[in-house]
C-alpha cells in the first residue's frame, strides 16, 4: 500500500535526481544511437557498428523501410564479386574502428522527422575534427524511429549513405 510517506520521498527522489527524470523511450532516437555508440565504444572501441548493416535483419531492425529497399536495389545492382557502394562502416566513419567516446545531440525534432548528431572521440585522435560527427536524418514508421539516412565527412569531403547508393545505381 502507498502511504502518503512513501508517495512523498519518491517524489523527491524523483524530482531531485536525474537517474528518476523521464528516461527517452526505447525507440527515441536518442536512445537508439546512445544503444549503438554504447556498444562501438566496448573494449578497445575498435569493434565498429557494423552489426547496424551487417544482414538483412539488421537493416530492417535499424534502418527506414525506404533505406533499406533502396541499398537491396543498389546490392542487387552491384557486380557479382565486387564491393557494394558502401565499402566503410558509416556508424563509426571508418576502415579501422575507433570509438572511446561518443557525444549525442539533437539538431531537429519533429513528430515523424529527426536529425541527430553523434560526435566521436577516438583513442588514437587521428581524424579530422570534420570527420569526427557523423549525422543521421531519423523517419518515424509505425510507431517506431528509424535511420533513413546517415551522413558524415572523410577528409573534409561530405559523403551521404543514400547518395552513394542511389550514385551506385547510375553506373
Amino acid at each position: 500500500m502507498l502511504t502518503r510517506r512513501t508517495f512523498v520521498a519518491a517524489s523527491l527522489l524523483a524530482t531531485a535526481s536525474p537517474a528518476f527524470a523521464v528516461m527517452p523511450a526505447p525507440s527515441d532516437p536518442v536512445a537508439i544511437l546512445s544503444a549503438i555508440y554504447t556498444r562501438a565504444a566496448k573494449g578497445k572501441g575498435d569493434g565498429g557498428a557494423a552489426f547496424v548493416i551487417e544482414n538483412k535483419a539488421a537493416k530492417a531492425k535499424y534502418l527506414s523501410k525506404a533505406l533499406v529497399a533502396l541499398w537491396a536495389k543498389a546490392d542487387a545492382h552491384t557486380p557479382k564479386g565486387d564491393v557494394g557502394p558502401v565499402d566503410f562502416d558509416p556508424v563509426t566513419n571508418s576502415q579501422e574502428p575507433d570509438v572511446k567516446s561518443f557525444k549525442v545531440d539533437v539538431e531537429k525534432m519533429e513528430a515523424d522527422k529527426a536529425t541527430v548528431a553523434v560526435t566521436i572521440t577516438g583513442h588514437r585522435n587521428d581524424r579530422k575534427p570534420s570527420d569526427q560527427t557523423v549525422r543521421y536524418d531519423f523517419v518515424r514508421e509505425a510507431g517506431s524511429w528509424r535511420i533513413d539516412d546517415i551522413e558524415g565527412s572523410s577528409d573534409g569531403e561530405a559523403w551521404s549513405i543514400r547518395k552513394m547508393l542511389t550514385d551506385s545505381l547510375k553506373s
